[in-house]
């Protein structure tokens, strides 16, 4: 009977981390209307009191979007105001969600 091993590789961590990235710039884009300025966004980009578009209502709206796009759940206590300190930690946060 074949064994089948699951391989955990660094090139598969970056490639999904890269493709939680791409999802989390697409839904603040699209969310926040930033006429493309998402494209210019890494790791370090400050989003909460930085991007003036992401408010309060517009928290609840990238929310909505990140649950639609990502098919996960997002509850009052999994938020803090650090999730959105930054885009990488905003897609850290979904990348641990996705791995729930």
């Amino acid at each position: 009977m074949p064994r089948f091993r699951c391989c955990v590789t660094e090139e598969n961590i970056l490639s999904s981390l890269d493709s939680a990235r791409q999802g989390v710039l697409q839904v603040l884009e699209e969310t926040l209307g930033l006429g493309g300025r998402a494209a210019t966004f890494d790791d370090a980009t400050p989003l909460l009191g930085a991007v003036p578009e992401l408010d309060s209502m517009a928290v609840v709206g990238v929310i909505a979007g990140l649950e639609e796009h990502f098919g996960f759940f997002m509850g009052d206590d999994d938020i803090d105001g650090s999730t959105f300190e930054t885009v990488g930690t905003l897609t850290t946060f979904v990348v641990n969600k996705l791995a729930a």
